[in-house]
């Protein structure tokens, strides 16, 4: 007789809030979150390149799968640590970063996702917590292309880049002292 181990259970999350790299590095530090994979959804070309989604072209945005044990992080946490990793505010930038592919965007996989991602954003207005209205798109997934290999944890691997350390780094602090974050950051 030999025993038999449940596999862990994992689900997804994709959002998209700027350059991916920056997503990447936030979500990757969160109690919970087992994988963190940039890629591109949201748009009408298959397997697009980087270079075709900032061509602005493809309709795709920047986004990550978070792969995540649903035992040790919800979905509406993960929803509020989105509102605190970006400015869910501006059409189609995030600071410097400027097009299409750097929107605000949740994609979800199933209609509990969509309706918790819907309800999140009338709680956020609702609350006043940005100046302005939330902008953020939702919209049922319809394909995740992973980015090539060279996206993946790029702050990791080059935290010295000067993108890394003007751009990600000082949003990474900030995300890591958001009140609704630190509880939820691997220390």
């Amino acid at each position: 007789m030999h025993s038999s181990t449940n596999p862990p259970v994992t689900r997804e999350a994709y959002f998209g809030g700027g350059c991916f790299w920056c997503l990447e590095a936030m979500f990757e530090k969160v109690r919970g979150v087992v994988d963190v994979t940039n890629g591109y959804a949201g748009g009408q070309t298959p397997d697009p390149t980087y270079q075709e989604v900032c061509s602005d072209r493809t309709g795709h945005a920047e986004v990550v799968r978070i792969t995540y044990d649903p035992r040790k992080i919800t979905y509406d946490q993960l929803l509020d640590l989105f509102w605190q990793s970006h400015d869910p505010t501006t059409v189609d930038r995030q600071g410097a970063d400027v097009g299409s592919q750097y929107r605000s965007i949740i994609l979800t996989t199933t209609d509990e996702e969509q309706r918790l991602a819907e309800a999140a954003i009338r709680t956020v207005n609702a609350s006043g917590r940005f100046p302005r209205p939330v902008v953020t798109e939702v919209k049922p997934l319809d394909r995740f292309y992973p980015a090539e290999d060279y996206h993946q944890d790029y702050f990791q691997k080059h935290p010295d880049v000067p993108y890394c350390v003007f751009v990600i780094q000082p949003k990474l602090e900030k995300f890591e002292h958001a009140s609704g974050a630190k509880n939820l950051i691997q220390k």
